[in-house]
């Protein structure tokens, strides 16, 4: 099982996102931060499960999606993953630091 590492990026993302919900409604925010965590945990025993991010076409570095966000991670082995990235889709996705 796949070990999955949040980069600090990828959490002040997620603190972002959840401030920004939270000005219409803490309860839905507090849904939507937790379900994002949520879908990252199939990555634990499918760590390719996730299609290549286009942006950079690399196979280790892919996404999943929840709602309008891309959750953007690289397969640092089948051991490890590190989430990079929480990106609204209707952003472009600017330079990120993978590996």
């Amino acid at each position: 099982m796949a070990e999955i590492r949040w980069t600090d990026f990828a959490i002040e993302n997620l603190i972002h996102i959840g401030n920004y919900i939270e000005q219409d409604s803490v309860k839905y925010a507090e849904i939507v931060v937790n379900e994002i965590f949520d879908t990252t945990e199939i990555l634990e025993r499918h760590p390719f499960i996730g299609r290549i991010v286009p942006e950079f076409s690399k196979e280790h570095i892919r996404e999943l999606f929840y709602g309008s966000y891309r959750i953007i991670y690289t397969v640092v082995s089948e051991d490890m993953i590190d989430i990079l990235t929480i990106h609204h889709s209707s952003k472009l996705l600017s330079n990120i630091d993978y590996r």
